[in-house]
């Protein structure tokens, strides 16, 4: 066995219950006297209780999906001006994405405060769009130097999109068991991942005000994150990120759409990771049971429904052959990628 695994340095608090109290903490370790609070205006209520307290200098409620350039431009003014030092983000994946934004090119700190299961909070990738290409890059400055999770801030958050969100995270764990870097010790998360939002998802969906399955679910989701960010980015994630730039398609039901295609089209070229992930879903075959989990769940199906033209299939495939990593497990080809995304357009279960 030979191989190389880097751990990301960051602190993970989780706190059901006790978000103002545990920011608070990781604010003051930080010695910040200066805090950008960044939520969206839908989420400032919760925001403003979780930051009670907090020395915050500016509130900065403009968050956009994809993280167009713009929006971060005016972010990043907006934290140059109020001359702050820290940055506390409270919501969901596009709130953290804003707030990697600005430590992009400022430096500062994040503490991350997580409202959905979307995972950017554990990793050191950053996203921006401009016109209809989403950028991505890796790179220290935007990994948030901690996170408090707590999953008392996730009763709220409907089960429409809190399955989504958590398919969202599922995604991470699948590509992490075969993306570029993917080594022994992120597999292990991967499969601990989905065996806790296996666990996690359906006890939200059937009990959405309980806590036990949104903990589960957001245990499940930081392992899903943590081995993403080591392991790179595989062929699932090159064709979101393609699709939700070209289309400006939502975030988590593009993944939660296209995740069954992708799994069923690599899962027979590698068969003893084939049988890892379907350990995890406890279920026959990795396809079976992740059929099983979003039948149960109710599951996004068809990227029409969230509105990708039928012409955007063709447009798709270029750029998406572009960016799929070369040793992905199956070879990609305009062929076989033109039936995946016509099957997920559909909404077809996967060939």
């Amino acid at each position: 066995m030979r191989f190389t695994h880097e751990t990301l340095p960051q602190r993970v608090v989780f706190a059901p219950g006790e978000a103002t109290t545990a920011v608070a903490a990781e604010v003051a370790a930080l010695k910040a006297t200066k805090v950008m609070l960044i939520a969206a205006q839908t989420e400032a209520a919760l925001a403003g209780r979780v930051a009670a307290g907090l020395p915050v200098a500016v509130r900065h409620d403009e968050v956009v999906m994809h993280v167009p350039v713009d929006v971060a431009e005016r972010a990043r003014k907006a934290a140059v001006e109020g001359a702050v030092d820290a940055l506390v983000c409270v919501g969901g994946g596009s709130t953290t994405g804003l707030a990697k934004a600005v430590a992009l090119t400022t430096g500062l700190p994040i503490v991350a405060v997580p409202t959905t299961y979307a995972g950017s909070e554990a990793t050191n990738v950053w996203g921006l769009t401009e016109g209809e290409v989403k950028s991505t890059g890796v790179d220290p400055r935007v990994l948030p130097r901690s996170i408090v999770y707590d999953a008392s801030l996730m009763l709220t958050l409907p089960v429409e999109m809190s399955v989504a969100s958590g398919l969202n995270a599922l995604a991470h764990c699948v590509d992490s068991m075969w993306a570029p870097r993917a080594d022994p010790i992120d597999r292990a998360l991967a499969g601990e991942g989905i065996r806790g939002l296996a666990r996690g998802l359906p006890a939200v969906a059937a009990d959405p005000a309980g806590l036990e399955g949104r903990q589960q679910t957001l245990y499940g989701a930081y392992l899903a994150a943590v081995a993403f960010a080591s392991a790179g980015s595989g062929m699932h994630h090159k064709i979101c990120h393609v699709l939700g730039g070209m289309f400006n398609l939502p975030h988590a039901q593009t993944h939660a759409v296209v995740l069954p295609h992708v799994l069923a089209f690599n899962a027979q070229a590698v068969p003893e990771t084939e049988r890892r992930i379907a350990e995890a879903f406890g279920s026959p075959t990795a396809v079976a049971g992740l059929a099983a989990l979003r039948e149960a769940l109710g599951a996004p199906r068809a990227l029409r429904d969230y509105g990708m033209p039928e012409d955007g299939i063709a447009r798709a495939v270029a750029p998406v052959l572009a960016a799929v990593p070369a040793d992905n497990p199956t070879a990609v080809t305009e062929q076989n990628l033109t039936a995946l995304l016509r099957a997920a357009w559909e909404g077809r279960d996967p060939a």
